[in-house]
């Protein structure tokens, strides 16, 4: 007999609002700790409650929120309705780091989660890390708990994920080794030359970042981490020749350069990381 949790929610919805209901709920779903994240179509909107509630009845689960749509704006903020329950805060611990934040005001990508751990596994044991976008400490995090980067600073505008990424640094207990640097990323006092890594994650494009990146790398060269977005029909070499190109633009020369798949971004769409190695000319 099939079981667990979609199968049970979708026995309770079918007590309370019928078959033609239950057969019409997604399989899928999101955990994000102890938030449920759903995708539910439009038509269903009067059931939404009872929905929520169903969910609700499952162990661990404190609230149910609907996700309708992307991610918007500069600073990533989900599209999410709350269906039940009412604290959305939760932690999501990932190769033992704990990430804590508010899942219905804060964007968390379950399928970043491969490229969360890599950052922590590029990153050497006693560098200097820079991470430009660095949200609730994403690439932050792994850095400085599993690269053991002797620094990281964090710049990050965003109230909120501010806020939150200083609670994740004090739980993960790297505080003495994490800068956080508040406000625009443009306006921050950055040491220059100073850099073996710099994170550069803003979507749909980092590549107007490259510049500012550069300046940060120590003058015998180091790794820029630029994340994008492609159509799939244009293959990793479009995202490799934007970067090579900002990177020889602002007058230094690539070394090597080698584009990741992080994830699918929608129909036809694909999110990628361009790992590039460059250095002043």
């Amino acid at each position: 007999m099939v079981d667990g949790p979609a199968h049970r929610v979708r026995a309770r919805v079918e007590r309370s609002a019928g078959p033609t209901v239950a057969r019409a709920l997604p399989v899928g779903y999101h955990h994000l700790g102890r938030v449920v994240v759903l995708r539910l179509p439009e038509e269903l909107r009067k059931h939404f409650r009872t929905i929520g509630a169903a969910w609700l009845d499952e162990p661990g689960v404190g609230a149910v929120l609907r996700r309708a749509g992307p991610v918007t704006g500069d600073w990533r903020l989900p599209d999410a309705e709350l269906l039940a329950g009412e604290d959305c805060e939760t932690e999501v611990v990932e190769f033992g780091i704990r990430y804590r934040f508010d899942a219905s005001r804060i964007t968390f990508a379950r399928g970043n989660r491969s490229e969360r751990h890599r950052a922590g596994l590029v990153t050497r044991p006693g560098e200097t890390v820079v991470d430009l976008f660095a949200g609730i400490g994403y690439f932050t995090l792994p850095a400085a708990v599993l690269g053991k980067a002797a620094r990281v600073l964090a710049c990050e505008q965003n109230p909120e994920s501010l806020r939150y990424l200083r609670t994740n640094v004090e739980r993960n207990h790297v505080r003495e080794k994490v800068d956080i640097v508040p406000g625009d990323n443009r306006d921050a006092v950055l040491p220059r030359g100073a850099a073996d890594r710099v994170f550069v994650g803003l979507l749909p494009s980092s590549l107007a970042w490259v510049p500012m990146a550069l300046r940060l790398l120590r003058p015998e060269g180091g790794t820029l981490h630029v994340h994008a977005l492609l159509g799939t029909r244009e293959g990793p070499g479009s995202a490799a020749g934007d970067v090579t190109t900002a990177i020889q633009g602002a007058g230094y020369r690539t070394e090597s350069v080698t584009v990741r798949p992080v994830k699918s971004y929608g129909p036809g769409r694909l999110h990628v990381v361009v790992d590039a190695h460059a250095r002043a000319g």
